[in-house]
């Protein structure tokens, strides 16, 4: 066993000693401060758009059976985000009812929220659940999701604040 002689601990000052204990106690701190699933609790504006689902029209879904893309002459601001339609009717049905038409756990994908973390949901993949919209974040995800779609829905119902994708 090598002896730690006085020469050896030179080479390591008290000073170098404190910075490295300092570093460390911040990045504790830091690491034990973040929330890995940290997400907003509204919905997220498309960074390209600026508009919630990517600029798609929520009635649509339900009125046409796909999702349309909305006209920037039809825009109504709910939940701290844009909405846009295709038609002066659907503007009006969304606002009377926006939690109907707008899509399940802030557009996180139903099957990843199922399985206890939030996933981006997908405007093109989607279902009508229980009468609401819900995105998925691939075509695998949501045959996954429906082939149990009653116990998937109460398990992403149990995560959704903890996720934080909410609202419902």
């Amino acid at each position: 066993m090598k002896d730690v002689s006085a020469e050896s601990m030179k080479r390591w000052p008290p000073k170098k000693t404190w910075m490295c204990l300092s570093a460390i106690l911040v990045a504790v701190i830091c690491l034990w401060s973040f929330d890995g699933n940290a997400r907003p609790r509204s919905f997220v504006p498309d960074p390209i758009t600026g508009y919630a689902i990517g600029g798609h029209d929520p009635v649509s879904y339900f009125v046409d059976g796909y999702p349309r893309k909305g006209s920037r002459e039809y825009t109504y601001k709910w939940g701290d985000t844009e909405w846009v339609f295709v038609n002066k009717g659907n503007m009006e049905a969304f606002k009377l009812h926006p939690n109907a038409y707008a899509p399940m756990f802030a557009a996180c994908g139903g099957y990843g929220l199922s399985e206890g973390f939030a996933t981006a949901g997908n405007p093109f993949i989607y279902a009508i659940v229980e009468g609401r919209l819900m995105f998925f974040y691939s075509v695998v995800n949501r045959f996954l999701f429906i082939v149990n779609g009653t116990q998937r829905l109460n398990e992403a119902r149990s995560h959704a604040e903890t996720v934080g994708c909410l609202p419902e």
